[in-house]
């Protein structure tokens, strides 16, 4: 085994301890910031854990985060979108929680394997070594062995990261079976390291039913109680609400939950989610929960000078107005493509404009290809989003042909960009019945197919081309030009097929450029249409590395050319 452990586990004795901690590490030299949800899930946790971690971060600490999550699947990449919203991928090619995209653009750092477990994992690692014979004839149980290898987790991240503060997002709601596990590896961790260096946050929601026009705090009253029923006792309260609420209300929190008022907090709705860190600074949040773990005076604020730059920056007073359509097919939820959707927003900053999303379903457009212009009209730039699968399929083949013809702006992410491959193929290039091997097997004019080392892939989750790789870019391109003239950039990936080398030739003669492919293999990375006001499809997800105030190169030359459609500058 790599780790070490520090054990006393007898076999003569009822009494018994078990935890574990990495070699060399040291109680109280990270602290750590826990926060739970209670009353409902879907309240923000992701975006509260974010946007403390920016204010915190502001102050000069070194923030790591951490999402644990309580579903048994080992990672999010076998999940589908309408479940858990859209899966994030690390540069180290980890897929993950939505949540970590949250983390990562307000940190503006990037994330690793480390930042991220589930209850999958934690049983997987304990099973590996119960058949290593690890626990030497010991009987393997929920306590001490289940939440001593959670603890492990937590404490590794500390180590590597040498963080300030481990910032610890437990998913789910108080009182989900399924994340007991995280609940009571947390209360140990918290008597194990010492009050004194672990703050509980708990993020609750106030109810208010609009045929009653009130605020109702009992359902927050008894999700409190629940979480103090698992020995969990709160330090700090954030109310999350629709509005402001009284200050009745905050005092029926803080009596019911044994917090001082002046510790119970109040998030509700604003207009942009990037006003978040400076308003919890401006509550004294960061202070409050600093204080109880005994960082406040190590970290002072110093003056807010800095936040508040970073919050005028992103929050601009838009100048001018464009539409954006996104035709995928899971446009039912926003969290599906909610990366595009952040930068898209970036762009919006940058560039002072109003990005209007229309959602275009893919699949509906199937049953008339002829829509496709029409739920068209008005947009001033498209993208066609990555997916799986043969629905809709077609509809974005139809999308990505009418944007083509009209000179409409166009960027195709992944499966996008495979769709813009085979409308040119069959539409330009005159191969009929060209198509991807994902729809259409061992078909003779599949422009699309499996990547070789994927030919043996059998198993379905983390078996993709996942994470962050570099990209030679052709000089003398758009892409050459939207990446500031940089010859290798580094974009993450999530795929299995890829442009089929022998349609390559045949596709840049009748005039398709692949601007950007794989600096030691033909794996076309990035296309190109010269002549067309904007064309581009990137096989990698270039909204994964977009961040406020840096937004994506090509999302930013996407937005750039829609202006430029509409206003013609």
């Amino acid at each position: 085994m790599n780790e070490k452990f520090l054990a006393e586990i007898s076999d003569k004795s009822s009494g018994e301890r078990f935890s574990a901690f990495p070699e060399g590490y040291v109680k109280g030299r990270t602290k750590y910031v826990i926060i739970t949800g209670s009353v409902m899930s879907g309240i923000g946790k992701g975006i509260f854990s974010s946007a403390l971690g920016k204010t915190l971060k502001d102050r000069g600490m070194n923030v790591a985060p951490i999402k644990v999550e309580a579903y048994l699947n080992i990672d999010s990449g076998t999940l589908s979108p309408y479940r858990h919203g859209e899966v994030f991928v690390l540069d180290d090619g980890t897929e993950t929680d939505m949540d970590l995209g949250s983390y990562e653009r307000f940190l503006d750092t990037g994330l690793s394997k480390d930042n991220f477990t589930t209850h999958g994992q934690i049983y997987k690692r304990i099973i590996e070594k119960e058949r290593a014979g690890f626990y030497q004839g010991r009987d393997v149980q929920y306590i001490p062995h289940v939440t001593g290898e959670t603890k492990l987790v937590l404490r590794n991240l500390a180590m590597k990261s040498k963080a300030d503060i481990v910032l610890i997002e437990i998913g789910g709601t108080v009182g989900d079976y399924e994340n007991l596990f995280a609940m009571e590896s947390v209360r140990e961790l918290i008597y194990e390291e010492g009050r004194e260096n672990a703050c509980l946050v708990n993020l609750t929601y106030i109810l208010e039913p609009h045929h009653l026009g009130e605020f109702k705090s009992k359902a927050a009253q008894l999700g409190l109680r629940h979480l103090m029923s698992l020995g969990l006792q709160p330090d700090v309260v954030v109310c999350r609400s629709e509005r402001p609420i009284t200050g009745n209300v905050k005092e029926k929190i803080s009596m019911n939950a044994n917090v001082p008022i002046e510790m119970v907090f109040n998030t509700y709705d604003v207009g942009n989610i990037y006003e978040l860190p400076l308003f919890y600074r401006e509550q004294g949040l960061d202070s409050a929960i600093l204080g109880t773990i005994n960082l406040d005076r190590k970290f002072p604020v110093n003056g807010s000078k800095s936040l508040k730059d970073w919050t005028a920056r992103n929050i601009v007073e838009p100048e001018k107005e464009i539409t954006i359509g996104v035709a995928g097919k899971y446009t039912g939820t926003s969290d599906t493509y909610i990366s595009i959707v952040k930068a898209l927003e970036h762009c919006s900053a940058a560039l002072k404009v109003k990005v209007g999303i229309k959602w275009i379903e893919t699949t509906d457009l199937e049953k008339d290809l002829g829509k496709a212009e029409h739920e068209m009209s008005g947009i001033d730039g498209i993208i066609i989003p990555g997916g799986f699968g043969t629905r809709g399929v077609e509809g974005k083949i139809a999308c990505a042909g009418h944007a083509r013809k009209s000179g409409i702006p166009f960027l195709g992410i992944c499966y996008g960009f495979q769709m813009a491959v085979i409308e040119f193929a069959r539409n330009v290039c005159g191969i009929k019945g060209a198509n991807t091997e994902e729809v259409k097997k061992d078909a003779e004019n599949n422009v699309i197919c499996i990547l070789p080392e994927q030919e043996e892939v059998e198993g379905l989750g983390g078996t993709l081309r996942l994470g962050g790789f570099d990209i030679k870019v052709k000089k003398g391109t758009l892409a050459h030009e939207l990446y500031g003239k940089k010859e290798k950039v580094r974009e993450r990936f999530r795929h299995r097929f890829n442009v089929n080398t022998k349609f390559i030739d045949i596709l840049e003669k009748s005039g398709m450029v692949f601007s950007g492919m794989a600096p030691s293999k033909r794996i076309m990375q990035i296309l190109e249409l010269p002549g067309h006001p904007f064309f581009i499809g990137t096989q990698y997800h270039a909204e994964f590395t977009s961040r406020p105030l840096k937004p994506n190169p090509v999302y930013l030359g996407l937005v750039k050319a829609a202006l430029k459609r509409k206003y013609g500058k």
